[in-house]
């Protein structure tokens, strides 16, 4: 099989060329970064990419943007994204984009060279194979967001203002409510997203979180959480 890899780790690219020529495929292209990705894969015509999910300059999402623009040209052409930890965002983005065969696997499932190439054997083949801790997070993930629609307008409305960092007080006065209107408010959100009281006042941050991940708007269209607004 023709492969084309994009992984900015020097020895990271090293191994994998060596691994897969060793397995018998052809490595047509090893790139340090995204920048060339796009004429090197209509000049070598790969019959698979392996892509790092964070490459320069960010070390962000350009490995994860590569592969949407890649599967978006060509959606037969097969993809392998490598990632140093779940992105939850970025591998759902990618799994509902649509496409052929694809692959989602944590770095260190390439320490175990034989499932690693069976892993890419199979991706060439047309399957989709995606890491149990990705598919867990995204599981984890999609509990979180139905637990988000238990909220009604009023709690959904309370939650912006405490993911913007606002106290008790402040959304009592934004909304014009007293503040044991939002106290109770409060409890209820908490209760809903299933947030158990603990002695640190975590809920509030894990709740602005929860309004964040399921992609929530503030007021401000920012998302402060202050040390202070904890209790």
């Amino acid at each position: 099989m023709r492969i084309l890899i994009c992984e900015d780790s020097v020895l990271l690219r090293a191994g994998l060329v060596r691994l897969l020529d060793d397995a018998g495929h052809d490595v047509v292209a090893a790139l340090p970064d995204a920048s060339e990705l796009d004429e090197t894969v209509a000049r070598t015509n790969p019959e698979l990419c392996i892509l790092d999910v964070r490459l320069p300059p960010t070390y962000t999402n350009e490995g994860i943007l590569a592969a949407l623009r890649l599967r978006a040209a060509s959606p037969s052409l097969p993809v392998l994204v490598l990632s140093q930890y779940v992105e939850e965002r970025y591998a759902s983005d990618l799994i509902t984009g649509g496409g052929g065969a694809l692959g989602y696997l944590l770095k260190d499932r390439v320490a175990d060279v034989t499932e690693f190439v069976e892993t890419v054997d199979r991706i060439g083949r047309g399957a989709t194979i995606l890491d149990p801790e990705v598919v867990a997070q995204l599981l984890n993930r999609r509990t979180r967001d139905s637990r988000m629609q238990r909220l009604t307008d009023r709690e959904a409305t309370v939650l912006a203002l405490i993911a913007e960092g606002k106290s008790n007080q402040a959304i009592a006065a934004t909304l014009f409510l007293s503040e044991a209107s939002v106290e109770k408010h409060i409890t209820a959100i908490f209760q809903k997203l299933e947030l158990e009281p603990d002695e640190s006042g975590n809920r509030r941050v894990l709740a602005a979180l929860a309004h964040v991940e399921h992609g929530g708007p503030t007021a401000t269209g920012e998302t402060r959480i202050h040390p202070g607004d904890l209790s």
